[in-house]
């Protein structure tokens, strides 16, 4: 994640980081066999998205739905027209959609690598939803990254929580 101020679109800034990623996870597939490689690999990425979340919510300060809400304050816009959303309900407490266009899908789909995908793109809204800590619950059974026709994105958050 770059700063909020950053040109850089999610989707550009992922491009790059696969960029630097992919020949580096193919020549350990093939020095330690692709089990081990995406297993070492998938480890460290969700280590480290898991704890760059966590460092931005801690500097966006206040309660952990704050801390979720900054998140996605800054998160979203960088996400532009890469995604298409199907809102089904947005209130206080419910945020449900789906993702009915995914480029980040595409893309990783075309480089043939669609489970780096979902660690670079997919998993982070695990990792935010995270950060939201007890007030907010976080649900999604399928993503266009794996094969599926749509992402379907449900959030619960704690009836009173800001």
């Amino acid at each position: 994640m770059t700063d909020s101020a950053s040109p850089v679109s999610l989707l550009d800034e992922v491009k790059l980081q696969a960029k630097v990623l992919v020949p580096v996870l193919r020549a350990l597939r093939a020095e330690i066999g692709a089990e081990r490689a995406n297993r070492f690999v998938g480890d460290a990425l969700r280590d480290w998205s898991k704890r760059l979340y966590h460092e931005i919510g801690e500097r966006a300060g206040g309660s952990a739905r704050e801390k979720f809400d900054a998140i996605w304050a800054d998160v979203r816009p960088r996400i532009g027209d890469a995604v298409e959303r199907d809102h089904l309900r947005k209130d206080a407490e419910v945020w449900d959609y789906n993702i009915t266009s995914c480029r980040y899908a595409d893309f990783f789909k075309a480089l043939g690598e669609p489970e780096l995908g979902t660690l670079l793109t997919c998993d982070i809204d695990v990792h935010i939803a995270d950060v939201g800590g007890a007030e907010v619950e976080f649900t999604r059974t399928q993503t266009i990254m794996q094969g599926a026709p749509y992402c379907d994105f449900r959030y619960r958050m704690k009836t009173g929580a800001k």
